[in-house]
């Protein structure tokens, strides 16, 4: 099965069939490079949707990170990137070895196929001279036989014409003669000619163009051998993603089977808890037996206590009820202490650490200048070594002022931590407003003060209406009761905002009255005026028992 033998009078539809070849590999060519084109478009948008649900650094989304569901959700993110990676292979390989090499085999293909067309157009225009050679020699002995047959039959004429001299007789004879040997010389060419042509033919037909159109033949079919081994290949550069695609798809199946939700609950418990113990149950109080005043079993008697002011329930002075509260909004002190115990003590924590590497941060600076000063020292060309003084002196200060912040926050730190309540022990603590004849002190008219000057001190809404509707029964009964004693007095280290109901605001360098000490929680009741008393933070003030309590004791 030749195209030379069996096609050998079908150069033109050849030379179209070959060209539609080449434009078949150009579509396929087309094709695979818009499919790179999808595969990138298609990795790129992977990539933005991956990026969009990254947590955002330094914010509190990324604190959400740490429950295990949260984790998982990250990993699945971080292997849809590796995804879209793979997606960005295949575009690459088909572009690489698909379309790039596709490309310059066309560019040769054209090249081959111009070349072997040439060669078949230079074959016919031969063989077309052969045969127009051929047909001018048999033209030319047609004529010269029909020039020979008119000289001798004008010879003959002539030869019997009596009337006719014998000189002319003889003329018309030699001129017979000569028409009879140019076509004998015509004769001889167009046999030559013929000849050779009918060589040249069969070269033609039999050899050249077999030969020609063989090649095209090769041509052609390695052009969809070539096409074939493309689309192969275009199978493989898939192929070979699979398997780190199925490690992908891996990762996101054990990213799902490590969600815990045990730790994730117990995660909860650790970012909330407030460090506080449940209230305790609240005692009966037996309004038929004579009531007496009292003091709070911790507090001291003095002779401060004579003076006289109106205390009602529902004032500022009344305890706070723990946990049912609602909490404001709003920067919180330096030290934590608008948050429970547990709370203020991870906080403290966490800043401690957040300053020992600022510490280590600076030092690795210091560090750093201190080498750069003696290269300078060592070459001074390179640049004078009193430039980094003021530099070093900086960073110094700067460790110092970190490590002081370090002591102080430890100090809070070393606070909280031994006052936190050990569970199981509930904590008696009394209202200190009134308790009943020969019976227990009633401890939860006033419940745990939240250790927050941030967290607000009303109650929720049904707990109000109880407390206005308790303020009014109760009213007539309290006016007349006696404020608690002072115990002793305090003086303000730092300026306390009390924004909060249950708190009072305090001046640094102000003295004040104690009237209950600090009971574990962080916070001392104090009072500036008869009108005017509520809890501070105990680390805020420094505190003086008066001598006939229990001690002098000093807090701060």
């Amino acid at each position: 099965m030749s195209w030379g033998t069996e096609l050998w009078d079908q150069f033109d539809n050849l030379e179209k069939h070959t060209q539609w070849g080449i434009d078949i590999l150009e579509k396929y060519i087309k094709f695979v490079k818009e499919r790179t084109e999808i595969e990138i478009s298609y990795a790129k948008q992977l990539r933005n949707l991956s990026k969009k649900y990254q947590p955002k650094r330094n914010s509190k989304e990324e604190e959400e990170y740490k429950y295990t569901s949260c984790k998982a959700f990250l990993s699945t993110l971080n292997e849809m990137n590796d995804y879209a990676g793979q997606h960005e292979v295949i575009s690459e390989n088909m572009t690489s070895q698909i379309t790039v090499e596709l490309t310059r085999y066309v560019q040769e293909l054209k090249q081959e196929r111009k070349s072997h067309f040439h060669d078949g157009r230079k074959a016919q225009q031969h063989i077309e001279t052969c045969w127009k050679q051929l047909e001018s020699s048999k033209r030319r002995f047609e004529r010269d036989c029909k020039e020979a047959d008119r000289a001798q039959q004008y010879f003959e004429k002539m030869d019997a014409d009596i009337n006719v001299t014998k000189a002319d007789v003889e003329k018309a004879r030699q001129q017979a003669q000569l028409r009879h040997q140019m076509a004998e010389d015509s004769k001889a060419d167009y046999s030559t000619t013929l000849q050779k042509f009918n060589h040249e033919q069969h070269e033609h037909y039999y050899t050249q163009i077999p030969s020609i159109f063989q090649k095209i033949q090769e041509m052609e079919e390695r052009r969809i051998v070539r096409i074939g081994e493309s689309m192969k290949t275009y199978a493989e550069v898939d192929r070979q993603v699979i398997p780190i695609i199925g490690k992908c798809l891996d990762g996101i199946a054990k990213a799902a089977e490590s969600i815990d939700q045990k730790n994730d609950s117990q995660l909860v418990i650790e970012a909330y808890k407030s460090g506080f113990e449940p209230p305790g149950d609240i005692e009966f109080e037996d309004y038929t037996q004579p009531m007496k005043r009292t003091i709070s079993e911790t507090s001291l008697s003095n002779s401060r206590g004579d003076s006289k002011t109106e205390l009602k329930f529902g004032s500022k002075s009344k305890g706070k009820l723990w946990p049912f509260i609602k909490k404001n909004k709003g920067a919180g002190p330096e030290d934590f202490s608008n948050l429970p115990p547990e709370q203020r003590r991870k906080k403290l924590q966490q800043k401690v650490d957040e300053l020992n590497k600022e510490i280590q941060k600076e030092m690795d600076q210091r560090d750093a200048i201190t080498k750069m000063k003696d290269v300078y020292i060592k070459n001074p060309q390179m640049g004078d070594p009193g430039s980094l003084d003021h530099k070093l002196t900086e960073v110094g200060q700067n460790i110092e002022k970190l490590r002081l912040e370090v002591q102080k926050f430890e100090a809070w730190l070393t606070e909280v931590e031994g006052r936190l309540p050990i569970r199981g022990e509930h904590p008696r603590r009394q209202s200190g407003m009134y308790e009943a004849q020969n019976t227990p002190s009633v401890n939860n008219c006033a419940q745990d003060r939240e250790s927050s000057p941030d967290g607000s001190y009303t109650e929720e809404q049904s707990q109000e209406n109880e407390l206005k509707m308790m303020a009014t029964d109760f009213d007539d009964e309290f006016d007349d009761e006696e404020p608690l004693p002072t115990i002793g007095t305090c003086k303000a280290l730092y300026t306390f905002e009390g924004q909060n109901e249950g708190t009072i605001s305090i001046a640094e360098g102000e003295i004040l009255y104690v009237i209950e000490e600090d009971k574990g929680d962080g916070w001392t009741r104090i009072r500036r005026n008869e009108d005017e008393e509520g809890y501070v933070p105990t680390s805020y003030v420094e505190v003086y028992l008066d001598k006939n309590a229990k001690g002098a004791m000093t807090y701060i």
